[in-house]
């Protein structure tokens, strides 16, 4: 037998605020390593005897730092686990 649960949460304004933000952060964060799979999955497929190996979660966070964080200011209104996690 299967039990299920429903919570629901009854968040105030900056509550609701702060939740929204990050998801949006890791929303974006997702999307952004959902774009670089996709380019080097291409990649692979036009060029096999050029094949480039798929980047680690270590080298991601760090290209994430270097190349994302710098040009999206709003990251950092966010906890850091966020867009890690994503």
């Amino acid at each position: 037998m299967l039990l299920g649960f429903k919570t629901e949460l009854k968040l105030n304004n900056q509550q609701r605020t702060v939740l929204i933000k990050h998801c949006g952060v890791a929303r974006h964060a997702w999307n952004w390593g959902l774009n670089l799979t996709k380019q080097i999955l291409d990649h692979n497929k036009a060029n096999p005897d050029a094949k480039i190996k798929f980047p680690s979660a270590i080298d991601l966070h760090k290209w994430l730092v270097a190349l994302v964080k710098s040009e999206n200011e709003w990251y950092y209104e966010c906890s850091k686990s966020t867009p890690q996690q994503a």
